[in-house]
């Protein structure tokens, strides 16, 4: 009977151990990233007695001393993927896990909400772990972005210009090219607030004005010359140069301006005027309708974002509308996850395994969410009922010891009777 008592305890011990992994899964119902455990329980040893002599002798079972609390089994399942406001919030949906980093050891999260801390390092809000990315060996590499905070200036170097030139001249008609009609005014177009970046970064507001020639050496009686000039917000002339026609077709090698643009500090850049997209017609009932098509360089940005593209890279925004991509984000799979060791704030580790090979978003171990949590898979229904479980379990085992325990007093007043 005091076998039983013991065995009654063991079950009070195993299914305590048991309500504390419930407990801890249902007050983890919001924790993003956790991942439900399943308690496991086991029968104690057997003790063994030989009943019988020689080869006729028997060898049974004498009974069981009680169970144990086993261990708990991870569940993977997947959680959903929920959306969020961090841009560097990440969440797998797969079967893999984010390679982190603390203090040179690798460990492992489902998801993670990173930030940028002073040092420049992407690290996990919770854990302090580092972001990490493939380098070009296919093996872990820091995201360092101290001196990506900034993006430098590019000059304008090419400003296309497309649409029609309208002229009342027609150059297909006798007398007329560089040779108009006597008293003919000058024909000129303007396209105003053209913006563009000097070499030192700073934006300047310009005017494209375009005036054709009324004499000039003859180009032959189906030609037409324009001169082009850069005007800036002073209506100073910053440069010129001209473009030529043969009838209704810009000239080639003489369907670009270059000019060159000195900054306030005295640094120069060259603008190209490009114009070979143009069409001259000719006409009053046709108007001019250029325009700018396309233009380049930028003014200087600071970091504005950071994020995740869908190839899985990471990806700095700057306030210029440029970009920088450091690289894709480090993700691992494992063969059998139920051997990883659980370390608090949704991290594992694994460094009693083989290092398994790292892959980018959506090569083998799912595909990475930008902006968003994976939630936790704890189902309540199935908690409340392994709940219910573990407390009949504990009941009973409560149930044993009181029954022997009346039992064993029993025995103490059958003695006192005879005595």
């Amino acid at each position: 009977m005091l076998d039983s008592i013991y065995i009654g305890m063991s079950g009070l011990t195993a299914h305590s151990k048991g309500l504390q992994t419930i407990s801890n899964n249902v007050a983890n119902l919001n924790t993003p990233g956790f991942k439900t455990t399943t308690p496991r329980f086991s029968d104690l040893y057997y003790g063994q007695r030989f009943f019988g002599q020689g080869p006729d002798s028997a060898r049974v079972a004498s009974g069981g001393s009680g169970v144990e609390y086993g261990y708990g089994a991870l569940n993977f399942k997947q959680g959903e993927i929920r959306r969020s406001d961090g841009q560097l919030d990440l969440g797998i949906d797969g079967p893999g896990f984010l390679a982190l980093l603390q203090d040179g050891k690798v460990r492992y999260a489902r998801t993670g909400q990173f930030v940028i801390d002073d040092d420049g390092i992407v690290r996990e809000k919770g854990s302090k772990m580092e972001l990490t990315t493939l380098g070009a060996d296919g093996k872990l590499a820091n995201i360092l972005i101290d001196k990506l905070r900034t993006s430098s200036a590019k000059p304008t170097a090419t400003v296309k210009i497309e649409g029609r030139l309208q002229s009342n001249v027609n150059p297909n008609q006798p007398g007329s090219g560089n040779n108009p009609p006597t008293g003919t005014a000058p024909e000129t177009f303007s396209i105003a607030n053209v913006e563009m970046y000097d070499a030192s970064g700073t934006k300047i507001v310009t005017t494209v004005k375009i005036t054709r020639d009324l004499i000039s050496p003859p180009l032959g009686n189906n030609s037409a010359r324009w001169q082009v000039a850069l005007i800036d917000k002073d209506n100073k002339t910053i440069g010129q140069g001209e473009i030529r026609f043969i009838n209704s077709t810009i000239e080639p090698g003489a369907d670009k301006v270059a000019i060159r643009v000195t900054s306030g500090n005295g640094m120069t850049s060259e603008v190209t005027l490009d114009f070979a997209n143009i069409a001259y017609v000719f006409g009053p009932t046709v108007n001019s309708d250029l325009k700018v098509a396309k233009t380049d360089g930028y003014g200087p940005g600071t970091m504005s974002g950071m994020r995740v593209d869908d190839t899985g890279a990471l990806v700095i925004d700057y306030s210029n509308g440029q970009k920088e991509t450091l690289g894709k984000i480090a993700m691992a799979d494992f063969a059998d996850p139920q051997r990883l060791i659980q370390l608090g704030d949704g991290v594992f580790d694994a460094s009693q395994l083989p290092d398994p090979a790292y892959v980018a978003s959506k090569q083998g171990a799912g595909t990475l969410s930008s902006g968003a949590i994976e939630a936790s898979n704890v189902d309540l229904s199935t908690e409340f009922g392994r709940l219910i479980l573990i407390q009949r379990g504990f009941q009973a085992s409560s149930q044993v010891i009181s029954t022997a325990n009346e039992m064993i007093m029993q025995l103490f007043q059958m003695k006192s009777g005879q005595g």
